[in-house]
């Protein structure tokens, strides 16, 4: 059987490779701490799941439009107006199957082969899976530590070409936690948009964020750049990993686009997954939600305490998505030896820098701290016992 060059071109997802051999451990009798994918330990709201049930008791579920369920689109711009002061029309928001969902239908939308599009390395390499695959020729920007491993305006300004038809920024970023400072991604939308190219900005994490030097919480990018496309997720801040629920909120004209592309791709959302999300804006669900957002700080504090008496370096502190990017090279170990000895001598599954891109892949390790406390604090011990042992 021949394959497609896309098929062929895709890698294998460190992350889940990694996730399937600590299975294979555990199969084999052995307890592994799984610090290698962000996947928060909490779960959904308890009112998420209360109304989950009643619906599998009480509720026909049939398909629902394209675009989502008027009445959780309506939420959603409702949560977008109490977070972040932001009106979002509810007609531009988008449901979808996931946020993996909605950046296959936003690349399918604005992508044509051959286009060029700027993304930061490192960066979760399934974005870039979704522009490559819809032919785009994805141009990877050296970031490091000094620009807190994130595209800035110079490093826009530097790899942009007559070619170049829009960018992809994570903020914060999956793997590193970090952010882009608001005044930053406003320089680097207003250039973008300037040379009209479109941008498709990931806030996944956005409202995990820490609040700002004045107490504010993290800003949308809508706040500076209305027009610029927006991916969200109910995985992260809501703990909702296997319920396979996202949105995207576009610019108007592009609904209807949206719409067409979403009825022949996957015909809608998932019903129950819809209809037991709109208990997560209930003020009982966020604020379940804000105090999870007080314990990841707490998580985080606790882990860069562990890695630093490990003697492992971190170069730039998260401060937002639940990651810590670690550079591994005092060690002697590139970072897929580190993790393939890691989880075979401690038992610990982390993630190689290898996934994110090719300027601090060999060099860096990604571990995710949406485990429990219990688990984050006997990986961190047997970490430090695993460095000890090199020497």
């Amino acid at each position: 059987m021949r394959f497609s060059h896309r098929a062929n071109a895709i890698r294998p997802f460190l992350a889940m490779e990694f996730g399937k051999h600590a299975a294979e451990l555990e199969a084999a009798g052995h307890r592994v701490i799984k610090l290698n994918l962000g996947e928060p330990d909490f779960g959904a709201p308890p009112a998420v799941l209360v109304e989950l049930a009643r619906i599998a008791r009480d509720t026909a579920l049939p398909y629902t439009g394209a675009l989502g369920l008027p009445a959780l689109r309506e939420a959603i711009a409702g949560f977008y107006r109490r977070a972040h002061g932001i009106e979002v029309p509810a007609h531009r928001v988008v449901v979808t199957a996931g946020a993996s969902a909605a950046l296959l239908l936003v690349t399918a939308a604005l992508v044509d082969p051959g286009e060029e599009v700027l993304v930061g390395d490192p960066s979760y390499p399934c974005n870039r899976q979704f522009l490559s695959g819809f032919g785009a020729d994805v141009r990877l920007v050296p970031t490091d530590a000094a620009a807190r491993f994130q595209l800035d305006l110079a490093a826009v300004q530097r790899h942009w070409s007559a070619r170049t038809r829009g960018l992809m920024i994570a903020t914060p970023s999956n793997p590193t936690g970090t952010s882009v400072p608001a005044e930053e991604l406003a320089a680097i939308c207003d250039w973008a948009r300037a040379r009209g190219a479109w941008r498709i900005v990931d806030e996944i994490y956005l409202n995990l964020s820490d609040a700002d030097a004045q107490g504010r919480p993290a800003q949308t990018v809508l706040a500076c750049d209305p027009d610029a496309v927006v991916i969200n997720s109910f995985s992260k801040y809501f703990g909702m990993t296997g319920w396979r629920l996202g949105w995207a909120i576009v610019p108007e004209a592009m609904v209807p686009v949206m719409e067409r592309l979403a009825q022949n791709y996957y015909i809608c959302p998932s019903t129950p997954s819809q209809l037991a999300a709109l208990a997560c804006f209930t003020p009982e669900s966020i604020a379940v939600c804000e105090e999870r957002r007080t314990e990841f700080a707490a998580r985080r504090a606790l882990v860069l305490a562990g890695l630093a008496a490990a003697g492992l370096h971190v170069p730039v502190q998260p401060d937002g998505a639940f990651y810590v990017y670690i550079d591994v090279s005092r060690t002697g170990l590139d970072a897929m030896a580190f993790c393939q000895r890691a989880l075979q001598e401690a038992h610990v599954a982390l993630t190689p820098g290898h996934d994110f891109g090719h300027c601090s892949a060999a060099s860096h390790v990604r571990l995710s701290y949406a485990a429990s406390r219990a688990d984050l604090q006997e990986g961190l011990q047997r970490l430090a016992r695993f460095v000890a042992s090199l020497g």
